[in-house]
């Protein structure tokens, strides 16, 4: 695979999520009559740009690895004394001249958009290309490794697995996920053994020691509209679930955080998902959708969910949190996803120059 091809996949890829995300931002501010003053793609300098009939600019920055909607007074929600100062006219379309549960929408708009085409390419997978997320490998165990976690809870070849605690099983990519979301405590799974059902508790592991009987296979089937709609839906959220746990074990120091990647990971990624084919690549970029909705929603000012946060204290309290104390948290804020990037970027390369 050559290096044009994986930044050509990158930018794909990114400016279809990032596209996705602001548009989210940009259709619920026009819908709540709120001013949107630019819609980029990308940062820095703009290669390309023109203005619509209702004043956004619209353009194509030089740095085409994030994007952004500059909506009119959103900076102004730490200072509501300048905003207050402002003569009326200069209210109309401010930010802060619509209601709090409209700026929850307008802020929570895009990772909604996010969640919503993670779920439609999904629902589109399930229907025309169901080997891609409808793992077809049957949750039964081919080889128990000895003295593996598995072997000492008294798996044995052979068992069907059904369910890991309250999760389903249906076939194997289940499985993985139900131990991912298992986390560090036991696990209690139900087996099929003959005829008879058998509970079995398996310790926390970094693997359990199963391996699939490759042979039980089963052959995906495409489904139908409705069905595929609910299996799009139940992949979504399983997606989003695991990596919150992922998270959270990396925060608590249960998982490495050298597993984290940068721009790097995701182009080497989308670059194989391109060479693979278009409905490889939508996956892809279904599951990237899903990774920027739930880290947009992490608590910090910074990010979506930090100005989420924000809204609902405000609701709660019934007082608006401005002040230095706001500044302090936003540099935090900052300060975090930067170092967040910074070592990513470590990661990466050195993976590559390893």
């Amino acid at each position: 695979m050559s290096v044009l091809i994986a930044i050509v996949a990158l930018l794909v890829v990114l400016g279809i999520v990032v596209f996705v995300h602001e548009l989210g931002h940009f259709l619920a501010a026009r819908w709540a009559g709120v001013r949107v003053d630019a819609f980029s793609i990308g940062f820095g300098p703009a290669i390309i740009k023109w203005h619509d009939k209702r004043g956004t600019v619209w353009k194509i920055a030089c740095l085409p690895l994030g994007g952004y909607v500059s909506i009119y007074g959103q900076e102004d929600m730490f200072n509501r004394k300048k905003f207050a100062e402002l003569p009326e006219d200069k209210k109309k379309g401010h930010y802060l001249s619509a209601p709090a549960w409209k700026q929850f929408i307008i802020i929570g708009a895009g990772v909604f958009m996010n969640f919503l085409l993670a779920w439609a390419i999904y629902t589109s997978l399930f229907m025309f290309q169901p080997r891609l997320v409808g793992n077809s490998q049957l949750p039964v165990v081919g080889q128990v490794i000895q003295e593996s976690v598995a072997f000492k809870a008294g798996v044995k070849a052979g068992d069907t697995i059904v369910r890991i605690d309250d999760e389903k099983i249906s076939n194997w990519g289940d499985l993985i996920l139900a131990k991912e979301l298992a986390a560090n405590r036991d696990a209690q799974v139900v087996v099929v053994r003959g005829e008879k059902l058998v509970n079995i508790k398996l310790a926390p592991a970094e693997t359990w020691g199963m391996i699939a009987d490759g042979s039980k296979r089963a052959a995906p089937q495409r489904q139908g509209l409705f069905r595929a709609m609910y299996s799009g839906a139940r992949k979504t959220y399983y997606e989003s679930k695991t990596l919150l746990v992922v998270l959270k074990q990396i925060v608590t120091g249960e998982r490495s955080s050298k597993q984290l990647g940068s721009f790097i990971t995701i182009a080497q990624y989308s670059g194989a998902a391109m060479v693979a084919g278009f409905f490889t690549l939508l996956s892809l970029i279904a599951l990237l959708s899903v990774n920027l909705g739930i880290l947009n929603l992490l608590p910090l000012p910074v990010l979506d969910g930090g100005y989420l946060l924000i809204l609902i204290i405000e609701a709660i309290t019934r007082r608006k949190l401005q002040g230095r104390g706001m500044e302090i948290a936003i540099m935090v804020g900052w300060l975090l996803i930067l170092g967040l990037f910074a070592l990513t970027m470590w990661n990466d390369l050195a993976r590559v120059f390893a």
